[in-house]
């Protein structure tokens, strides 16, 4: 197989997409069955309820047990949003590398982090809130920026700190996207909480993977759905 090629459940998410605006599927409208959906998709059942739960995410479709699947509203980038990286990497690539790097950053961070670095992690979480509550979402992607670079750096790798600091402006623009959506900002400091609760407690599997839901979780919010590999 092609190691470019798409993988199975974000081929999926495409094709439903894709299904719903080519045969007109509206806003409370039911979906074939899921397992229609699989035979006309020729996807697996499990590839198929990833794909649908991304859609969910987004806002895309409602997935009602015993009911069916139904389409709603789908949410996209309000006005304005702009991406000025496109020659180097989309939206999706960087938060594809991010979901990579620091998850498994953040596990050995669980590791090697010191007193005084997880100290100054609490601040940075803390301060987060306030300007939050401030309503100075600049200064919230800055402190985003800073809280995943000290993380990377306690890692003690110094081939992530270095594509870091090689691509530093294109990932803080990766942290200001889901700002986009003011009414979910307080959600970033939500996760930033729990992966900081998985650090405190030298919990190298739970920081692995609490950052790698906070990544995902981002690019939701921008309107971005990625999927992962599967684990065996």
């Amino acid at each position: 197989m092609n190691s470019i090629a798409q993988a199975v459940p974000e081929a999926a998410l495409q094709a439903i997409r894709k299904l719903i605006k080519e045969q007109g599927f509206g806003p409370g409208h039911a979906l074939p069955s899921q397992r229609e959906l699989a035979v006309q998709l020729g996807v697996s059942r499990a590839s198929l309820r990833e794909a649908l739960s991304s859609l969910s995410a987004l806002g895309v479709v409602s997935v009602q047990p015993g009911k069916g699947v139904f389409v709603q509203t789908a949410q996209e980038p309000p006005a304005g949003f702009a991406w000025p990286f496109a020659a180097q990497a989309t939206p999706l690539e960087i938060f594809q590398l991010r979901y990579a790097l620091e998850g498994f950053a953040a596990g050995l961070a669980a590791v090697t982090l010191t007193i005084e670095a997880l100290d100054s992690l609490e601040d940075n979480v803390e301060a987060m809130r306030q300007v939050l509550k401030a309503g100075d979402f600049e200064a919230a992607a800055r402190l985003d920026f800073e809280f995943h670079q000290r993380i990377l750096l306690a890692s003690g790798n110094r081939a992530m700190v270095s594509i870091l600091s090689a691509s530093a402006e294109v990932f803080l623009e990766s942290q200001k996207l889901p700002f986009i959506r003011p009414e979910r900002a307080m959600e970033t400091w939500q996760e930033h909480r729990k992966i900081l609760r998985a650090l405190a407690q030298r919990n190298s599997a739970a920081a692995q993977k609490t950052m790698q839901q906070h990544v995902r979780n981002a690019a939701l919010r921008t309107g971005i759905a990625f999927l992962t590999p599967a684990t065996p």
